[in-house]
């Protein structure tokens, strides 16, 4: 759990979610749709059929032999045990009045939110290509956690996408300054549709794919390191054999919704998913 005590985090490990610190958060506040991820609907704010009294889930070990997939690739960073133990003071939503409840789940996915900047002005502030923007870098850190230490009431206030514009602007910089050694690769792929697309042993250093549809694509054996994939896509991915070790802002989500086998190499920061294995 992140140590409220400390500024901001010491490393990407602290942004973890720990469900042993959680009330079930992410099975209760959040809504999903019956489809490829999901085997049922189930509407914001009601406990899924399968949490347990003691906020644990009660097919784990068979999420996607039972149909939720998309409860395997789900990460909180973190955001889970802050609500939980920090923002509601250990406080159970199954207590107290409706409305307790009520503010636990809004506030959930700002801190969500906030969380995964944290995970992202974390890895930046530690590229050595960034050290030019390093002081910026660390500030909006600050900033940052700060802001999923406001009390309920700000939380459910705070203009999250203007935050979000802000860090952003940092992010690019800070990609730029690590892919600027890859002249003539530094592509931007930003958003493009790549589903599908055959990319097989691809050299992708340096290319700027923050955003890009990459569902389906092959891209066995292909080197991405220092290429940027915030946000991208990767649903289904085939990433046997890729290189991936420098990626830029990939995160456990991702990886856990691609494909991959064990010569896949994959970052420090990250663990290699269970069902790549099986």
């Amino acid at each position: 759990m992140l140590n409220s005590m400390r500024d901001t985090p010491a490393d990407q490990a602290e942004l973890r979610g720990d469900c042993e610190q959680c009330f079930g958060l992410c099975c209760v506040a959040l809504p999903f749709a019956r489809s490829a991820d999901f085997a049922v609907d189930k509407p914001a704010g009601k406990p899924c059929a399968n949490l347990r009294e003691d906020h644990r889930c009660g097919i784990h070990a068979r999420l996607r032999q039972q149909g939720f997939t998309g409860c395997t690739v789900y990460d909180c960073f973190g955001a889970g045990q802050k609500v939980s133990q920090i923002t509601f003071g250990g406080r159970d939503w199954r207590t107290g009045p409706p409305e307790h409840a009520r503010r636990m789940f809004e506030v959930f996915p700002v801190v969500r939110q906030l969380h995964e900047l944290l995970w992202y002005l974390t890895e930046a502030a530690q590229l050595p290509a960034a050290r030019p923007i390093h002081q910026d870098l660390r500030e909006a850190l600050e900033k940052t956690e700060r802001l999923t230490l406001q009390t309920p009431a700000e939380l459910r206030t705070l203009d999250v996408g203007a935050h979000r514009q802000e860090v952003n602007a940092l992010l690019l910089k800070a990609s730029d300054l690590a892919r600027a050694g890859f002249r003539g690769r530094r592509k931007d792929r930003r958003g493009a549709d790549l589903v599908g697309a055959r990319l097989k042993g691809a050299d992708l250093r340096g290319i700027s794919l923050r955003g890009a549809y990459l569902i389906a694509a092959d891209l066995t054996g292909a080197d991405l390191r220092n290429t940027d994939l915030i946000g991208a896509d990767l649903r289904d991915t085939d990433l046997a054999d890729a290189d991936l070790t420098d990626a830029l802002f990939l995160t456990q989500p991702q990886l856990n919704a691609a494909k991959g086998n064990a010569g896949t190499k994959v970052p420090n920061s990250l663990t290699r998913p269970v069902h790549w294995d099986a």
